[in-house]
């Protein structure tokens, strides 16, 4: 069931082994076993330490087919799987989609400005952050 799935794909993105988590996640679809949210995350998490972008891009088009792209906690490992390929423009792009965000949303932005150089635009989005009323 898709719980076992998503716990070993959790423990492979996890322990450092990206690579197998993506080819489970692939082999997953061969089964024909729809992924939940928890998957997304968890594979993003496995595209992001591999800075693997094709690969990431190619689970957003199954995110954006699979209608769970707004969801919080799907928008905000996209975020995080971008800025680590070093894409921040993609990332912000799925930042200003979001329908709702939160302080771990608006930290992931802010966390990718910072990891590709672009501190100065960083701090320029925690300042509109505050302005919206959320508390870092």
């Amino acid at each position: 069931d898709v719980v076992s799935w998503n716990a070993m794909i959790g423990a492979y993105a996890q322990s450092g082994l990206g690579k197998e988590a993506i080819e489970l996640f692939r082999l997953m679809g061969v089964q024909r076993v729809k992924p939940t949210k928890i998957t997304y995350v968890s594979v993003l998490d496995a595209c992001g330490g591999l800075v693997t972008l094709a690969e990431g891009k190619e689970i957003h088009a199954n995110i954006i087919d699979s209608e769970v792209e707004s969801d919080l906690f799907v928008g905000t490992a996209l975020i995080n799987m971008y800025g680590k390929c070093g894409r921040p423009d993609y990332a912000l792009n799925v930042f200003h989609k979001m329908g709702e965000r939160d302080v771990m949303s608006w930290n992931a932005m802010i966390a990718v400005y910072g990891q590709n150089g672009l501190g100065k635009e960083g701090l320029k989005l925690f300042q509109q952050m505050r302005l919206t009323g959320v508390v870092p």
